[in-house]
């Protein structure tokens, strides 16, 4: 419990920090990117009461922060993360705690490490501890990102449809940004479809009903067919996915997640800590090594597929927390992506796939202040996104080691 407890200490003295934060203070800019493939040099970015209150030219000020040999965007987003999971103190992925508020805490953890890597909004599906870190970071500004969460899934393939739609009403009711559902198995699994059209229609259905949104677990063309044809919101992983598949969901304006750079490479790198727990068996092992390439070949498919929204989501898990950019690294330097376009999917696209588009994702007046600041050219060079030298969200500064460098 000892880290557990230095963890508590340390979200107290960053609060405190935070907390101080709400004079309005201007940040320099030596080169941005605006979250909608925009960039400029040398501009002042004025902060008051938690918003951008302007972004103009610098003409000589002396401003708060100097960020003059920086890159300065808008907090990233990865729309697809477990917050909730973790190695437990033996090592091995815990799949149960005996104390659950040591697996809030330890979620918690995981909360700030993915705001210090510069991701001020995350979207967290399938755990109802979300829960209780989304509110805990609203409600007394614990160092975390800005969490929206499904609190559970739909999973069961034995669920009538009208069952399906009271387990939707009830995560409504429990208090759910989003209905998160399972059309696929596991890739472990070999990624078939499992709910029928059915079960499908009335999940999304009830859903939109509540005024939700609809995030779908699925990597086959059957599967995704279904789900877009029902009227989703976002696609995620999508392995399997043909051509005619990535057509349709671009048709339909359906927002696609692929998670191809670092999920999996995260389970390989960590096998000892799951190996043997679940279906993280030899045979799922091997069934993710298959996939590596599958992603690959599908990105690249997808990149090709007009109009498709392609948007950035992790699955970040156990040992991947606060290694988020990795993804988009990979979609840069293995699947040929632009890097202004991966930029704006981790920005402003991913924000208007979570109805947050009025709020965050771009460096615009009235927008929350969500900034980040790296060292080094985004544009030349997408692994900038490991040098994150400065955080602030909501107009708070969480991190600042700029000075140091």
């Amino acid at each position: 419990m000892r880290r557990i407890a230095g963890i508590s200490l340390f979200i107290f003295l960053a609060v405190a920090f935070a907390a101080g934060q709400d004079r309005p203070v201007t940040i320099k800019a030596g080169f941005a990117l605006d979250g909608l493939g925009g960039t400029a040099r040398n501009i002042l970015i004025t902060v008051k009461d938690g918003r951008i209150a302007s972004v103009a030219p610098a003409a000589g000020e002396r401003p708060d922060y100097d960020f003059s040999a920086l890159t300065v965007t808008p907090g990233w987003i990865d729309t697809h993360v477990h917050l909730t999971w973790h190695f437990g103190k033996d090592g091995r992925f815990a799949t149960r705690d005996d104390n659950p508020a040591q697996a809030v805490l330890y979620a918690m953890e995981n909360a700030y490490v993915t705001l210090m890597a510069g991701f001020t909004t995350v979207q967290s599906v399938g755990d109802l501890r979300d829960k209780d870190v989304r509110d805990m970071v609203e409600r007394v500004s614990l160092p975390g990102p800005r969490i929206l969460t499904s609190l559970t899934a739909i999973t069961s393939t034995s669920l009538t449809p009208d069952q399906i739609r009271a387990q939707v009403d009830k995560m409504a009711d429990a208090g759910a940004d989003l209905i998160k559902i399972f059309a696929s198995k596991s890739i472990r699994d070999g990624g078939g479809r499992t709910l029928d059209d059915d079960q499908v229609r009335a999940a999304i259905g009830e859903a939109r009903a509540r005024g939700l949104r609809t995030l779908i677990h699925a990597y086959g063309t059957d599967a995704i067919t279904a789900c877009v044809l029902a009227g989703c919101i976002s696609i995620e992983h999508g392995s399997l996915v043909s051509d005619d598949g990535l057509r349709l969901i671009a048709d339909h304006g359906v927002y696609f997640d692929p998670n191809i750079g670092l999920v999996i490479q995260n389970y390989i790198a960590n096998k000892a800590h799951y190996l043997g727990i679940g279906n993280y068996t030899e045979e799922g092992f091997a069934q993710m090594e298959k996939a590596i390439p599958v992603n690959l070949d599908m990105f690249k498919r997808a990149l090709k597929t007009k109009g498709l929204k392609i948007i950035f989501g992790t699955d970040a898990v156990a040992g991947a927390h606060g290694r988020n950019a990795e993804e988009a690294i990979y979609r840069v330097e293995k699947g040929g992506q632009d890097p202004m376009a991966a930029m704006i999917a981790m920005t402003s696209l991913a924000a208007q796939s979570l109805n947050l588009e009025a709020k965050t994702g771009t460096l615009r007046p009235g927008m929350a202040a969500d900034i980040v600041a790296v060292a080094g050219d985004l544009v030349k060079d997408i692994t900038a996104l490991r040098r994150v030298v400065f955080v602030m969200k909501g107009g708070k500064v969480y991190k600042n080691v700029a000075a140091e460098r």
